[in-house]
């Protein structure tokens, strides 16, 4: 194994020494952090909030201090049905709703996890995953639609935010607590009665919590609302079941989850399932169709001729939140820095660089020549930052760091209608393709 030796620093400080890039370099950094140094101003032009195809969209959300951007895309992605329909300016569903069954699904779904586990060693690598992943906000659309498919939904006016649903973090070490107590009882019981009891007393001792933490889900409730013409509505006693079915539209199962995995283990137009994630037993199993990244962006381009597209992607890379732009080729850090950064899109996934962790709903995108070179982004972080809550994206930034987006099977050519035919290749828990976004 080799030693950093005094001899190799003090020829690199001779080198140092010697080397005015790198002087000028030190001297930037004193009082300017390394993405300023880094912009580059002739991307400006490249970074406007002009689209040659920009659809009307409803104001922005924010998810506050929680990880349940799937959930509010997957909203934004519906609202805009309820806008169309019923010509309203404003609206939203209730995220702590479907937060609420979330959370509620995800414990139970951890708990008749654990029954496979009963016996195995306490340091089994899936075990210990489980575990220490725990319950969080988090999601994948697969799961958005298990949950919207069972439980319906609501309008914002119907079951409003709490602290707690706005901030969720100390709920989550609270049930993961209880979860990882739950594992530890269950592990010790021999008997299966014994245990059916301990799953029953868990189960009503959490969704107690998150009764107190989000209040009470409505078993009814009313739809009121103002038209563009301002005219009063109001739609009276519906179950949620019910006002997704008949004034939504319930034809989600149609839409199908496609992602960019350009790894030697996951070849093209195959699907692949993940073991372990999910929320709802017996729900909708999470599944992904692998394409090419040009085909992606086709279909994405094909159904933002009618509605906007749900989407994951890596948002930790190459951003200013402040204006709201993702663009990789933004930040020059190779050149400043003098050292070679280089990493293909597989490479990020397969050695931890990147990987799905923010969920979004594409509403534009610039076309040259037939050919994307931006994309406008509704994120759900408020109204502060960006062009009033809504972002930018390059497209070489969309090619290295999108995942995932969700499309109606009415897009799909005949390959890709096939490939969905295949037999899901179920990956491990851990596997990047897995990833929630949050």
């Amino acid at each position: 194994m080799n030693k950093i030796k005094n001899k190799n620093i003090e020829q690199w400080d001779s080198e140092i020494d010697n080397d005015l890039q790198h002087k000028t370099l030190r001297r930037a950094l004193v009082e300017n952090g390394l993405s300023k140094i880094a912009i580059k101003q002739e991307r400006a032009s490249l970074n406007t909030f002009r689209f040659s195809k920009d659809i009307e969209t409803l104001p922005v959300t924010n998810q506050e201090k929680t990880g349940r951007c799937w959930i509010f895309a997957g909203l934004n992605f519906i609202r805009e049905r309820i806008a169309k329909k019923y010509k309203v300016k404003e609206f939203e569903f209730s995220q702590n709703y479907v937060a609420f069954y979330d959370k509620l699904e995800k414990i139970n779904y951890f708990i008749e996890s654990i029954d496979d586990f009963i016996t195995c060693d306490k340091d089994d690598r899936t075990l210990q995953y489980i575990l220490s992943v725990g319950i969080q906000d988090g999601g994948q659309w697969d799961m958005f639609v298990s949950l919207i498919e069972k439980y319906g939904l609501v309008s914002k006016d119907a079951m409003t935010e709490t602290k707690v649903s706005s901030q969720t973090y100390p709920l989550n070490k609270i049930i993961n607590q209880k979860l990882r107590q739950y594992t530890a009882k269950a592990r010790k019981i021999g008997d299966v009665s014994e245990l059916s009891k301990l799953k029953e007393k868990t189960l009503k001792d959490l969704y107690k919590l998150l009764v107190a933490a989000f209040g009470v889900p409505p078993k009814t409730f009313s739809f009121e609302y103002v038209d563009k013409n301002k005219n009063y509505h109001l739609i009276s006693d519906m179950t949620p079941k019910n006002f997704y079915k008949e004034y939504v539209g319930n034809d989600l199962e149609d839409y199908v989850s496609i992602i960019h995995s350009p790894t030697d283990d996951k070849p093209y137009y195959q699907t692949y399932g993940i073991s372990y994630l999910g929320n709802v037993v017996d729900g909708k199993p999470i599944n992904h169709l692998n394409l090419p990244m040009d085909e992606v962006k086709e279909l994405i381009i094909k159904q933002m001729d009618d509605e906007v597209v749900w989407f994951g992607c890596d948002v930790g890379h190459y951003g200013d939140k402040n204006k709201g732009i993702w663009d990789d080729g933004r930040f020059d850090y190779d050149e400043i820095l003098n050292i070679d950064l280089s990493l293909s899109k597989g490479d990020m996934l397969d050695y931890g660089h990147a990987r799905m962790n923010h969920a979004m709903v594409l509403t534009g995108v610039s076309l040259v020549k037939e050919k994307p070179v931006k994309w406008k982004i509704e994120n759900s972080w408020g109204d502060k930052n960006g062009d009033k809550g809504y972002y930018l994206a390059s497209d070489s930034w969309f090619s290295k760091f999108v995942f995932q987006a969700v499309i109606s099977k009415k897009y799909f050519n005949k390959k890709q209608l096939d490939a969905l035919e295949t037999k899901a290749i179920i990956l491990k828990p851990w596997d990047p393709m897995g990833a929630l976004a949050k």
